[in-house]
């Protein structure tokens, strides 16, 4: 709890913005006690700060926690407008830099499925009956990294 309590002012008071210590002290608190939600929304309020996409992967590990949690939900709102604020060319440069965005878009079967879905629109909604293309085509929509028109 004192690592945890430390990092929230290390990361609100403006006076010390003293982010760097901040995020050590949520690091530390996660690997004390993975299961305590407070570390991962502390964590987050101090990525989103200038990473609303890793600070918003942080807020759904703490819903993974706990699911009502709703600091977590408004976090995860908070980061997605943020980053549909975001010019569109700066929001897929970001996206660029994601494990997950750079591992679907080198999935053979999705790069397929990609190539199909912007010949064709009846392939489209063909492949969107599946949950997992669903979830990672929303994903790619979402960052950016693909547009639809």
């Amino acid at each position: 709890a004192v690592v945890s309590t430390q990092s929230g002012h290390y990361g609100r008071d403006t006076k010390l913005m003293e982010f760097g210590l901040a995020m050590q002290d949520c690091d530390k608190c996660i690997e004390l006690n993975p299961m305590f939600v407070k570390g991962y929304l502390r964590k987050a309020a101090v990525l989103k700060i200038d990473k609303p996409q890793e600070a918003k992967a942080v807020y759904e590990k703490a819903l993974e926690i706990d699911p009502n949690n709703a600091e977590a939900k408004q976090g995860i709102h908070h980061c997605s407008q943020s980053l549909r604020n975001l010019k569109p060319e700066d929001r897929a440069k970001l996206a660029m830099n994601d494990p997950e965005i750079q591992q679907i878009l080198q999935d053979p079967s999705m790069q397929v499925i990609l190539e199909q879905m912007q010949k064709d629109p009846a392939a489209a909604q063909e492949h969107l009956k599946n949950a997992d293309v669903r979830d990672k085509f929303m994903k790619l929509v979402e960052s950016g990294v693909v547009q639809v028109r």
